[in-house]
């Protein structure tokens, strides 16, 4: 868990760089010095560490398409419904991610380990986001 650990926080330390960058330390006396790549492509990702950060932002992606999704229910429901919506999307949360990191625990410290962990958050995310666009249009 650990080296999973160490590997999801590389990621999100890659991810505060802006998208169109990656930076990329090697620990090679001949190539120490950091190098940037060109702007990450993720229709033709290179690396596993391209294909990492490319899968974060797709979740990521996803994850603003269910905020929308939420912000655009809550105000729709009566006072009772929006308290209990607000505590079933807690539970929800609780219940991706602590879902994801079981699925990922496979892969424990391996380099596919981040994209295993974001395409099982993007896929359960996108999943919710379809439940909470039902509830806004129920005849469908």
């Amino acid at each position: 868990m650990h080296r999973f650990l160490l590997h999801f926080f590389s990621i999100l330390a890659l991810s505060s760089l802006s998208v169109g960058t990656l930076a990329m330390a090697s620990t090679t006396p001949e190539t120490s010095k950091i190098q940037l790549a060109q702007k990450l492509n993720c229709n033709n990702a290179q690396s596993q560490a391209e294909i990492n950060q490319c899968a974060q932002i797709s979740y990521q992606n996803a994850d603003k398409k269910l905020n929308q999704a939420y912000k655009q229910l809550l105000p729709t429901l009566s006072s009772s419904r929006k308290q209990k919506l607000i505590t079933a999307q807690q539970a929800w949360i609780k219940f991706r991610d602590t879902s994801c990191q079981f699925e990922t625990s496979q892969y424990e410290g391996g380099t596919i380990a981040p994209t295993i962990y974001f395409g099982c958050l993007e896929k359960t995310t996108q999943q919710r986001t379809q439940q909470l666009q039902e509830y806004l249009n129920p005849e469908r």
